[in-house]
């Protein structure tokens, strides 16, 4: 009986980790992962973007197919699948895999040994993302793998993650822990971890990674759901309908239900809601996906027909299976290009539920910049519509030239048409085709800059090639829609190809690529078009070996790439499939001087993380009658407010309040942050002063409500009599507007400029550098909780790197006495200096809202609003004039430097000190400089991993780069010639280092041999000679980092069992801080007697810090509060060990031996305290040291497209004796990739007001696995005693990250030698080596640099010597 009732009702049944949940009605607008995070207790999959773009919301969707009865299982973005869809399916999340009680699955554990979780946030992710991949390569008919490993290739393993963003780790262990389940893996090749040691057999290796098996897999389907399969919904409880044909949906569609202003909403997948964000609520939806004809692909003689629900992921497996079946050489060729361009579009987790039709409606009805719309135009597609009239057939080129659709016209599905190969038996014709894409990530999650699909047919004609017909297909280049190129095709018909013909037909193209005004990087996508046409046709121009390779000669189809491989003037041929990344080297030299520290322990907690167990702010349950807020910030950079409406929809029901200036209580203050002299006011007053400023918090009844309702104000300005905004440094400095650097942060000038010019042979005067900002993509945005409390106090849990800070913001805001406050952080999921003072005013504006609405409210800002509002690195505009002698040696340089710093001081302060520190690397001779901070109408500039300490050292190296092609030298030599001696370093940074410690010289010697820096320049550069359209470039750079160390308190207490609690007032923000804190109070207790310290480590426990329980907790950055933190617990421990050791001697006399819980007993009953805190200040002599380390990259560029592949990367790093090796390891590898980001990727935009606008994962690409080095090598120096630091210790957190220059510095020397290429070609008026490098060097920024026309210019040359 209940079995008819549920079909009868229809209620919404699925499974959770096998939990069932039934649910008799719900919001259809609702997602799986709003659900899973406020209705379950699954916190596992995290909000990171809401876009589909950052992995971190990954679940398992499995579903059971009654006819087949097979359970099909695919990742999905839980932020953008819609519950109601999710009818009798289970969802699997991490923790549903293994957790702490039920033990963990072999993933998580892999991921912790192999120190692949750092902050933790995207490891979830992560895990179900590889999951996915594992359980459906189990299901493959390939051989069965050895024993402990899957049927998944290494290089699926990389692929299945190449979706998902982390900001911590630099991905190679992640890759590492993935490939440990491959089956054609060679183990040797993973790296560093903690399941093996030194010299253990493959065997053993393979014996000791935690047990992989297959057979046992657990069942991501549970029994319970078979028999729920797919009812459809009931339409009286749900406005949610399903037809099961064309027919229903047709009615459906013609009936009341869409009438009268009826909204209703057509869905497959829903993944088009992380690009066009939703700020209305439909009425009606309808799902697509029960209609069998629309799920289809099939294929007959003439084409493959694709139904518009069909996924992407479904198409591209068709395709693939088509691409090995005999279905005419043609089929082949277009399925197998089909489906290796389909995989880079979006990511796996996408593809698996966006639809065909919906990718193609998007790009129809709102301009989508899609991959598939070109394809198929470029393959004469035809579509099939169902409008009000009825059905109707018409080409997808007509359809992209009509109207938007209206909400009633149903596409259908696309049906690719196939050549009929008998014809090419006839008159011996060929068909080509190839499909195109430069994007900012070669692999996918990255929307194209131009993508272009091409077929022709030719021929053979007197020993050339004929162009019987030619289709020339381009999008994405800033266009409404994919366009052909017409005019191009014409010309090209009925020619026999040549030199002259393509270099015509390369003109018209670029008159035919025309971006829209208001595109970027306009020039750009117009010269890739012409690239993609020249690499199609150029193979088969009369010149190419082509002909006489008589690959014309037989009958098979081919494709451009074949013609390309077999020419052997290395022209244009793509690798295919081999793995992203090779091998790659870790070396550690840890120590057991101070045992366990030195120890590389895996982090702790990792295995939690992994498994979605570590609670972050937002994972906390919302406590009853809990309330949500969002930030209304201002998108004009001055201007009155006159005030705030809000529009109402039924997104915006549940709106409660307003929070403004106009809310702080009467003794309170104005104030969101506070920093080294001035406030920060929490919200404008009567001015908004910057794009970005916050003006007041929505509160309402849901996140989603209080974001839409944010989304959607609008806000009433006034601009009349305003001053024009400042929002360029030199803006500022016209009228005057700075920051003050207060006089104990000045930084020296040193020796005589004047002199030193006097001494040069050569000079520079005036150049200059700018560099740009960048956002700090922490994995958790700004967070916080806050609780109202008893007595009118507050608890506030806050992702914050300065709880301290923030405790006493709130404080001053609320006008109440500091304990009434408590602000406590577990841990941050990635920080970089984005959290600490930017984090302020998230706590404030909460907690003020708690206060006046008297009820607990959090507020987790959304990725949107976030890279708006924070700020991030601080942009510079630089001119120096520098002069040195004419064997490279610089003996002079000025530099005037203006820091764009935003509208407030933050901790802008402190830049000019960092800057000129680490740009002191050198040797100048003599060096001085003028040092301004602008105060601009931007927001305010913030800490950013290495703050002024990046854009220093970079500075260094790009006046080095400038003097050396002056002068026609190897940089290399130029850098060697001004690396400092013993003597001049300590001139530079005031007499900081010791006799010995000064390693720098030998770690570039050591460096130089480790990369055999000196032999693969040489073989650099004859590769460069070679090839014509790939070339390579090699650097090699130092650092120096001046790191300081701060005050910090700590607090041990051992408890009646023996085990130990730790509290600091570092926060752990994934940099391991816990971890070696843990260990050094095993060392630091161990004293007492040396035995016990291994399983000391057991019995500790950090915990959150509270800023009521560990006063002056201080600031987590500058990487140096892991060491301070660790000297605090050593001095409470020293205190403990006083205490007990006469105990201990006193035992072990009566008993002769004694063990810990022993020890601890007899303490308990004779009262000695087992607590103790401290609070340690670094001498003022050593508070500052420096940290050395060089790397060697290098990068092949592509000249056609721009795109850069680090090809390798090797870094030696002086960490001094490290506290954990495996934790600096990880901090160094993602320090460096940080660092690609900012060199080569990010690319921070904003408009004409000074508003950020690249501020989503669509716009603003950091690293993924397919940017990282192929090959990435990392040597962790052991570099002995230090007597000044904690245990021999130097930090590692900030400094690698200076060292990724050298990629940057790598891809300067790769354009030269394509501007060599060119003047060889007699093509270039400007200098070979005097150009100036873009910071980032994206792909426009490469390419422009090589030469827009670099083609044009090949093919003149080429022509030119013809007519000779």
């Amino acid at each position: 009986m209940l079995m008819e009732e549920i079909q009868k009702k229809g209620s919404l049944v699925f499974a959770v980790n096998g939990e069932k949940f039934e649910l008799p009605c719900i919001d259809p607008s609702t997602t799986l992962l709003q659900f899973l995070r406020s209705d379950t207790c699954f916190k596992s999959p995290k909000l990171g973007c809401g876009e589909g773009g950052c992995g971190a919301c990954v679940v398992l969707v499995s579903k059971y197919d009654p006819k087949l009865k097979k359970v099909e299982d695919f990742s999905v973005s839980s932020c953008l699948t819609l519950l109601c869809s999710l009818n009798a399916c289970s969802i699997t999340t991490s923790e549903g895999l293994g957790n702490t009680r039920d033990g963990f699955h072999s993933i998580h554990e892999r991921f912790a040994g192999f120190h692949a979780s750092q902050c933790g946030f995207c490891t979830p992710g992560m895990c179900m993302s590889f999951f996915s991949a594992l359980v459906n390569a189990e299901k493959g008919n390939k051989p069965n793998p050895p024993p402990g490993f899957s049927k998944l290739t290494s290089s699926e393993a990389e692929m299945a993650i190449a979706g998902n963003l982390c900001r911590c780790t630099g991905y190679r262990p992640i890759a590492d822990a993935c490939k440990t389940f491959a089956a054609d893996v060679d183990i040797e090749d993973l790296g560093f971890n903690s399941f093996w040691k030194k010299g253990d057999s493959k065997e053993t290796k393979v014996s000791k990674l935690p047990p992989y098996d297959p057979t046992k897999n657990f069942s991501t389907y549970p029994e319970f759901l078979k028999s729920e399969s797919a009812t459809n919904l009931d339409s009286s409880r749900y406005p949610w309908y399903s037809p099961v044909s064309i027919e229903e949906l047709q009615s459906l569609l013609n009936s009341n239900l869409t009438e009268n202003g009826v909204s209703f909403k057509l869905v497959v997948g829903n993944t088009g809601t992380g690009y066009y964000k939703e700020t209305q609520r439909y009425d009606h939806y309808v799902d697509l996906r029960y209609i069998p004809e629309l799920s289809i692909v099939k294929r007959d003689q003439m084409s493959i027909e694709v139904g518009a629900t069909v996924t992407i992921s479904k198409l591209i497996s068709f395709l693939k299976e088509e691409s090995k079946v005999d279905s005419g050489s043609y089929g082949k060729l277009v399925s197998k290009k089909l489906a290796y361009h389909m995989e880079k579009i979006a990511s796996p987790f996408v593809r698996n539920s966006a639809s065909v039709g919906g990718n193609l409606v998007m790009a129809q009805k709102n301009g989508f910049p899609s991959d598939i719309a070109t394809l198929f135009l470029g393959l004469s597609a035809t579509v099939s519509l169902m409008t009000s009239h009825g059905l109707e057939k018409l080409t997808w080129e007509e359809l992209l030239s009509r109207p938007p659709l209206d909400s009633r016209t149903v596409l259908l599905s696309v049906s690719i048409p196939f050549k009929k190969d008998q014809s090419s038996l006839q008159n011996r014709s060929k068909f080509l085709f190839e499909t195109y894409r430069a994007a900012p990530r070669p692999h996918g999650n990255a929307l194209a800059y131009v993508n272009a699909a091409f077929q022709s047919e030719v021929s053979l004609y007197h020993n050339s090639v004929l162009i019987n017909n030619i289709q020339l297909a381009f999008g994405a280049y800033g266009t409404k829609h994919a366009t052909r190129a017409k005019k191009v095709e014409e010309y090209l018909t009925g020619k026999v190809l040549n030199l002259h013909v393509l270099h015509e037909a390369l003109k018209l193209v670029k008159l035919a690529v025309i971006p829209e005004d208001g595109t970027l990087h306009p020039e750009y996508r117009s010269s890739l078009a012409v690239s993609y046409v020249f690499e199609f046709l150029y193979p088969f121009t009369d010149v190419h070996s082509a002909i006489s390779g008589g690959l014309l000669a037989g009958i098979n189809d081919i494709s451009v790439e074949e013609v390309s491989e077999s020419s052997n003037d290395g022209c244009i041929s793509q690798g295919r499939k081999q793995t992203l990344l090779s091998s790659a080297k870790q070396v550690v030299e840890s120590s057991t001087e101070y045992y366990p520290v030195g120890e590389p322990l895996k982090k702790v907690g990792a295995a939690m993380q992994a498994a979605g167990e570590a609670v972050y702010v937002d994972d906390i349950p919302s406590p009853p009658n809990c309330l949500h807020g969002a930030f209304i910030y201002s998108t004009k950079p001055l201007a009155a407010v006159k005030g705030i409406q809000l529009k109402s929809n039924q997104l915006t029901d549940g709106v409660i309040d307003i929070i403004t200036f106009k809310d702080i209580p009467s003794g309170g203050a104005n104030v969101g942050a506070m920093t080294i002299s001035e406030p920060e006011p929490l919200f404008a007053e009567d001015l908004v002063r910057c794009a970005g400023d916050r003006i007041a918090v929505v509160v309402a009844d849901s996140q989603r409500s209080a974001d839409v309702a944010a989304r959607t104000a609008l806000i009433d300005y006034d601009t009349a009599n305003m001053d024009s905004p400042m929002l360029t440094a030199e803006q500022a400095v016209e009228k005057s507007s700075f920051i003050q650097i207060p006089p104990f942060l000045h930084p020296k000038e040193v020796g005589d400029f004047s002199k030193g010019m006097a001494e040069a042979d050569h000079k520079i005067l005036s150049a200059e550098i700018r560099l740009g900002s960048e956002y700090h993509f922490y994995m958790e945005t700004q967070t916080a909780l806050a609780i109202p409390d008893e007595d009118n106090c507050m608890v506030v849990y806050a992702s914050s790197q300065n709880p301290e800070k923030a405790h006493h913001v709130i404080a001053s805001c609320l006008g109440v006495p500091e304990h009434n406050i408590r602000v406590i952080t577990r841990r941050v999921g990635g920080g970089f200096g984005g959290k600490s003072v930017r984090a302020m005013p998230v706590s404030t504006a909460c907690a003020l809202a708690a206060y006046k609405l008297r009820r607990p409210v959090r507020i987790y800002v959304n990725r949107n609003s976030d890279m708006i509002m924070t700020g991030g690195r601080h942009p510079m505009k630089v001119t120096y004039s520098v002069g040195f002698k004419s064997s490279g040696k610089i003996t002079a340089l000025h530099l005037d430097i203006l820091i764009n710093a935003g509208i407030t001081e933050d901790m802008s302060p402190v830049l000019p000190l960092s800057v000129i520190n680490s740009l002191k690397k050198y040797d100048w001779g003599a060096l001085s400089f003028d040092v301004k901070l602008c105060k601009t109408n931007l927001t305010s500039k913030t800490t950013m991993r290495g703050p002024g300490d990046v854009q220093g050292s970079y500075i260094a190296e790009a006046i080095i780069e400038h003097v050396s092609s002056l002068l026609s030298m190897e940089v290399d030599s130029v850098r060697n010639e001004n690396l400092h001696t013993f003597e001049s370093l300590n001139l530079f940074y005031d007499n900081i280092v010791e006799a010995g410690e000064y390693t720098l010289p030998s770690i570039m010697d050591k460096l130089a041999v480790s990369s055999s820096f000196f032999q693969r320049s040489k073989v650099l550069e004859q590769f460069n000679q070679k090839n014509t359209w790939k070339k390579r470039g090699i650097s090699r750079i130092p650092i120096v980092f001046e790191a300081m160390q701060r005050a910090s308190p700590g607090k041990v207490s051992i408890l009646q069992d023996g085990s130990i609690v730790v509290e600091v007032g570092g926060i752990e923000l994934g940099q391991g801080l816990w971890t070696k804190v843990r260990q050094m109070t095993a060392y630091a207790l161990g004293l007492i007697e040396s035995s016990w310290a291994e399983d000391l480590v057991e019995k500790v426990r950090v915990i959150q810090a509270d800023t009521l329980s560990v006063v002056q907790g201080g600031l987590t950055a500058g990487s140096t509060t892991s060491e301070s933190s660790c000297e605090a617990i050593r001095l409470c421990c020293n205190v403990l060990v006083e205490r007990l050791t006469p105990l201990k001697k006193q035992l072990q006399e009566k008993n002769g031996s004694v063990d810990w819980p022993t020890l601890i007993r007899q303490a308990q009953q004779q009262s000695v305290s087992l607590a103790a805190n401290s609070y340690y200040v670094p001498e003022f002599g050593s508070r500052s040291y420096l940290n050395f380390g060089a790397a060697v990259s290098e990068v092949e560029i592509d000249v056609l497209t721009g795109e850069t592949t680090i090809l390798q990367s090797d870094i030696i790093y002086d960490c001094g004796q490290s506290l954990n090796p495996a934790v600096d390891m990880g901090q160094i590898e993602g320090a460096f990739v940080h660092g690609i980001g900012f060199f080569m990727h990010e690319e921070y935009l904003t408009n004409e007001d000074g508003l950020m606008v690249s501020n989503s994962t669509w716009t603003y690409k950091i690293p993924t696995i397919d940017t990282i080095p192929q090959n990435f090598n990392v040597h962790v120096l052991n570099s002995g005693h230090h007597k000044k630091r904690v245990l021999s210790s130097k930090n590692s957190g900030e400094p690698p990250l200076l060292l990724a220059a050298s990629v940057h510095c790598a891809t300067r020397a790769a354009i030269k030698a394509a501007r060599k290429q060119l003047k060889l070609w007699d093509k270039l008026d400007a200098s070979v080596s005097e150009f100036y490098l873009d910071v980032p060097a994206i792909l426009p920024v490469v390419k422009t640099q090589c030469g827009l026309d670099y083609v044009e210019k090949f093919l003149e040359t080429l022509l030119a010597q013809k007519s000779n």
